[in-house]
């Protein structure tokens, strides 16, 4: 059965915006562009059901923004003067002293904190990322940590983790420059924004607020509560250029973070914005508004009804419609599968949807019987495709279990020296393998990396082994997955770093 739960805003507002999925601007079937940019260069495309992930290339342009890119490319402006006047009409659209248009929520991050520590001083622009000697000090919560850390580090910030009331008091001093705030995090903080901002303030320190997955509404939900500066991504669910983003707020650090992002010759001249991507930035936050993304949301959730409808039919199978959760303004359908009636795990689903014709993107992995479907990055004739691939992949599949594992060939326990060799460059990590408890077939232990360790999970067949772990380094995680054999007193095989590529693993007993 699937349940459905439409958050409040959608039922009372939905019947005031456009509910058609023009007016939402997605194209009708009839209008759908041939593929052969991608297929002559040999990649295949796929029905992207991940939502708005830039890995899986973010959310589709809204058609108007395609357009205004496509004219702003036949001409030549300076983009100095560009900048000024689309960052005024940003600015005002959303309800801001100032506005820019960044490469990407990152950069956004990047130039803010070029823009607190160096600010205008062209002397002290040119030396970043060497910050010596500059109030340089970045204050995050540990709740706002994560992989986006390296953007206050690129632009010349050192962090400085707080994790209460009393470590945010006692981590001020003389050298702090800025103040982090991970928009989705702030709540689970131990500070709230009111009082960082006050805090802040009072040593003329500014505060900043990663909004990346979130909408730029208006009045800002950040600015109004104290924060100085916001940035946002421009290609989720804003529907602009995916490699575009907005920082907006504070007139004084706006302009400075800007002075220190391309065109001009400072570190930040690395992270370009075109002037196509500026005018089809604008042209998305023009055509944004609240109508406009309730609108999105009914078009969304009755394309996960269609896919929902088709999986309750299917023996063993059970979907769930989930409203927005945290930042995400749109449903998700939690998919299911009951493990003793259909042999398949969410690594083979993924295998076969990615696989098939046409290819599927999902959020299928590893040894689970559950995965989502977020339908932001769907076009409109997608869903009866999804349904239809799913359902036939849960109705042809196994209905009886694997073969069990053959029995061990080796017995692991201890520790073992691990030499990796990445693509380019090698180290060493160790793994100490528990000794078997129970279920010889399942593999427990610690992985140990250079400056990290985290406990590890794997199982072994006859001679065949796999292991999983993931390394926590500061706010974020880095994936290994180990698919080798063993060989006496030496493991070998492949070693899978999931975004970071693929090396190869040979571990000798210690």
């Amino acid at each position: 059965m699937t349940e459905s739960r439409i958050p409040p805003f959608s039922r009372r507002r939905l019947v005031q915006a456009a509910g058609s999925t023009a007016a939402a601007g997605f194209l009708p079937a009839a209008a759908t562009p041939q593929a052969g940019v991608y297929t002559r260069l040999g990649v295949r495309p796929f029905i992207n059901t991940t939502a708005t992930l830039t890995i899986n290339g973010g959310a589709p342009m809204h058609p108007e923004v395609r357009k205004a890119m496509d004219e702003a490319a036949l001409w030549a402006v300076n983009l100095d003067e560009l900048m000024e006047k689309a960052g005024a009409r940003v600015a005002e659209l959303l309800g801001a002293e100032a506005a820019i248009i960044t490469a990407g929520c990152a950069s956004a991050l990047c130039h803010a904190t070029a823009a607190a520590i160096a600010g205008c001083d062209p002397e002290r622009m040119k030396r970043l990322p060497d910050s010596a000697g500059m109030r340089n000090e970045v204050l995050i919560a540990k709740q706002s940590r994560n992989d986006y850390d390296h953007a206050y580090r690129t632009g010349g910030g050192k962090l400085i983790e707080f994790d209460s009331r009393e470590e945010f008091f006692a981590s001020f001093s003389r050298r702090t420059g800025l103040v982090v705030v991970l928009g989705t995090g702030e709540a689970r903080g131990k500070v709230r924004l009111e009082e960082i901002a006050e805090v802040a303030h009072k040593r003329h320190v500014p505060v900043i607020v990663d909004a990346a997955a979130e909408l730029p509404f208006r009045p800002n939900p950040y600015l109004s509560r104290g924060a100085d500066i916001v940035g946002y991504s421009g290609g989720k669910i804003l529907r602009g250029p995916q490699s575009a983003g907005l920082l907006i707020g504070r007139k004084d650090l706006v302009r400075a973070a800007f002075l220190n992002s391309a065109p001009h010759h400072g570190y930040g001249r690395a992270m370009k914005v075109s002037k196509e991507e500026i005018v089809g930035m604008c042209t998305a936050i023009e055509l944004f508004s609240r109508e406009r993304i309730e609108a999105d949301y009914r078009t969304w959730e009755s394309w996960l009804h269609t896919i929902a409808q088709s999986l309750d039919s299917v023996p063993g199978v059970t979907t769930k419609m989930s409203p927005p959760a945290g930042a995400s303004p749109f449903p998700v359908l939690h998919v299911s599968w009951d493990p003793s009636r259909i042999f398949l795990t969410g690594a083979e689903v993924h295998a076969q949807l990615l696989d098939g014709e046409p290819r599927i993107m999902s959020h299928a992995a590893g040894d689970a019987t559950n995965f989502v479907i977020r339908p932001v990055a769907m076009r409109p004739e997608h869903p009866p495709i999804v349904a239809r691939r799913l359902a036939e992949v849960f109705r042809t599949a196994p209905t009886s279990p694997k073969a069990p594992p053959a029995p061990p060939s080796a017995n692991l326990t201890g520790a073992w020296d691990v030499a990796i060799e990445f693509i380019a460059g090698k180290t060493h990590h160790t793994l100490v393998f528990d000794p078997p408890n129970g279920n010889a077939a399942k593999l427990r232990g610690l992985h140990i990396g250079k400056s990290v360790q985290s406990r590890f999970s794997g199982s072994i067949s006859g001679g065949h082994i796999r292991l999983q772990s993931t390394l926590p380094l500061e706010g974020m995680r880095i994936q290994y997955n180990f698919q080798g054999t063993v060989n006496g007193d030496t493991l070998s095989g492949d070693l899978s770093l999931g975004e970071f590529g693929m090396a190869r693993f040979t571990a000798r007993r210690i």
